[in-house]
């Protein structure tokens, strides 16, 4: 039985090279990573070397549904990148688009509720406790200036 290779794969909106292994080439979808392209990879029975271009069009439906909600094919809850909701109390698992948008309005109530993350957002500055005083310089010019050779260096 010869099946045609696929070059480029349709997964959730985003093209993939099909000559990539399986789970390398699923972690091109946002939101998914390597742990957790292993892992689905691993529940559907399907071989990690194997070529994405490859699979059979039922393979391909199989991995999207399991990317789509990884809580059906087995996988832990503590796997999945929105946990324990703020809104609705449940354990999610956010791809591509609808990531960026609730991370975006995470970012907003942040800023809304003015805590310390949200004045770090508003102003440009490094959010997560970093050292800002020789990096994250933008806009400005880099290194340090020196002041006049302090008057040409006066006698004591």
């Amino acid at each position: 039985m010869s099946r045609e290779f696929n070059y480029i794969v349709r997964l959730h909106g985003t093209n993939i090279d099909g000559t990539k292994m399986v789970p390398y080439a699923i972690t091109e979808v946002k939101g998914v990573g390597v742990r957790l392209a292993r892992s689905i990879v691993k529940q559907l029975g399907l071989d990690a070397t194997e070529r994405l271009g490859s699979l059979s069009d039922a393979d391909v439906r199989r991995l999207e549904e399991a990317i789509d909600n990884p809580s059906s094919v087995g996988l832990p809850t503590w796997m999945l990148n929105r946990r324990k909701d703020p809104m609705t109390g449940k354990d999610l698992h956010l791809l591509s688009s609808d990531l960026d948008l609730r991370v975006k309005d995470d970012i907003d109530l942040m800023r809304e509720t003015r805590s310390w993350k949200g004045e770090r957002h508003a102003r440009g500055l490094k959010v997560r406790g970093q050292h800002t005083k020789t990096t994250g310089r933008t806009g400005r010019s880099v290194g340090v200036s020196k002041k006049q050779q302090q008057q040409q260096q006066q006698p004591r």
